[in-house]
């Protein structure tokens, strides 16, 4: 390994946008004091792998990870951060090729744990009590993305039966809204066209503030420019009309909305510990349709809970054909240990979950087909990203419809108005720039 110049780090991140929005912040840390970021993969000082543990997928791919890191870095020291650091770190310690486990509140510490990590010492782990955790860490993923991710809260206060992330991440916090802001204009200075607001119940925030989300969503809005926001996940239960209002009046927050159901039906909510019913949701959705008639509406579900029968399970699919959904995303249920939910019985055969599953991922592309011919000859505001595998740049509509245009490299990263002409796949539209 090179011993001259910078170290070099190499980052891998699994999971949610929120540990993206992590992962540039601690690398953008690394950066200021000296290293190098090189792809993940490559021969480095320093391998980072930023962990998820909300699927059993997840955590096999972290120790998929380890090894990939060790192979390509011999004598590198090799970390894992993050949620299954947290809640696994002393499993995670005995996998050959890792150094230093460190927990959410230590990974932003990471410097100071490098600095002390000495060659060919004992693995260590480091993860304080996620209860103890009251700090709020900050974070934006600015890269050479054409969006950004902004951590405007974190920790969750649910408990959900299924979940393990109240444990993982601590209690719900955020910083103050004028923080946000400033954090914001300094995105915005860099000519990011798009400010995704993350956290891991981000409608929750303003707990440790007395503050309110749509305080914020209307501070946000009041900025000055050519930039749009987008919220990311948003409860059910958290999504007033006064915020779906706000969205509608706004200048800059985009008319997309995904909201996670987990369950179509109300007696499956009542096992995961949801804090609402099937209603609600429907009520919000139903809402958003008729004072947003454009809108992107996405939503998350489970399927294969535990106790879920072939009546509840035809029970949701219906309930999620009526609704004017645009799209869903579509999880298999993951035993997570230690959560109340593996007490529950009858347990759901794996090939039950996997029928069920590749049923509502049809449905899905259903009526994100449907939602895509509604938008034909529409004109939507798109920001082309990049090019893809057919070389067609393609970006998002500001309700969230992907569209494909022939490559313009003086497009890339900016606002553009765009016609949509017809679907150009079951994910995409061709869309037709509009000259202004």
């Amino acid at each position: 390994m090179q011993k001259d110049g910078n170290k070099k780090v190499a980052i891998h991140t699994l999971g949610c946008k929120l540990n993206f929005s992590e992962s540039s912040e601690i690398g953008r840390q690394l950066e200021a004091n000296g290293y190098e970021r090189i792809p993940f993969g490559q021969e480095a000082d320093v391998s980072l792998i930023h962990t998820c543990t909300v699927t059993g997928s997840a955590d096999r791919k972290t120790r998929q990870a380890i090894r990939k890191a060790r192979q390509a870095s011999p004598s590198g020291v090799v970390v894992a951060m993050g949620c299954y650091a947290q809640l696994q770190g002393n499993k995670i310690i005995e996998l050959e090729g890792v150094d230093l486990v460190l927990g959410n509140k230590e990974k932003f510490d990471l410097l100071t744990y490098l600095d002390q990590f000495e060659e060919k010492q004992k693995p260590i782990v480091q993860a304080c009590d996620i209860d103890q955790v009251d700090r709020f860490s900050a974070a934006q993923s600015i890269d050479e993305r054409t969006r950004a991710f902004l951590k405007v809260q974190d920790g969750c206060d649910y408990n959900c039966s299924y979940c393990t992330i109240p444990a993982a991440r601590g209690k719900s916090r955020n910083p103050k809204i004028q923080t946000l802001v400033e954090q914001t204009q300094n995105i915005l200075s860099k000519g990011i066209a798009e400010i995704v607001l993350t956290g891991v119940n981000t409608g929750d925030f303003g707990k440790s503030t007395k503050e309110r989300f749509i305080d914020l969503v209307t501070e946000l809005d009041a900025l000055d420019g050519k930039h749009r926001f987008r919220i990311s996940s948003i409860e059910p239960n958290l999504i007033s009309h006064e915020v779906i209002d706000r969205v509608r009046d706004s200048r800059h927050f985009t008319p997309h909305f995904h909201i996670p159901l987990q369950a179509g039906s109300d007696e499956i909510l009542k096992k995961m510990r949801r804090r609402y019913l099937r209603d609600t949701f429907k009520e919000r959705v139903e809402y958003i349709r008729q004072v947003l008639p454009e809108a992107g509406i996405g939503a998350d579900v489970i399927v294969g809970f535990p106790g879920e029968t072939d009546q509840h399970f035809e029970e949701a699919r219906q309930f999620l054909t009526d609704l004017p959904l645009s799209y869903l995303h579509v999880f298999t249920y993951s035993e997570r240990p230690g959560t109340p939910a593996t007490e529950i019985r009858p347990i759901v055969p794996n090939r039950l979950r996997d029928e069920r599953s590749a049923i509502l991922h049809e449905l899905s592309d259903e009526k994100k087909l449907s939602f895509m011919k509604q938008q034909q000859g529409s004109i939507r505001e798109v920001i082309f990203e990049g090019k893809n595998q057919a070389e067609m740049m393609t970006g998002f509509t500001d309700n969230y419809v992907e569209v494909c245009h022939p490559y313009q490299p003086e497009r890339i990263k900016q606002i553009t108005p765009v016609k949509l002409v017809e679907p150009f796949s079951q994910q995409s539209m061709i869309g037709e720039i509009v000259k202004t």
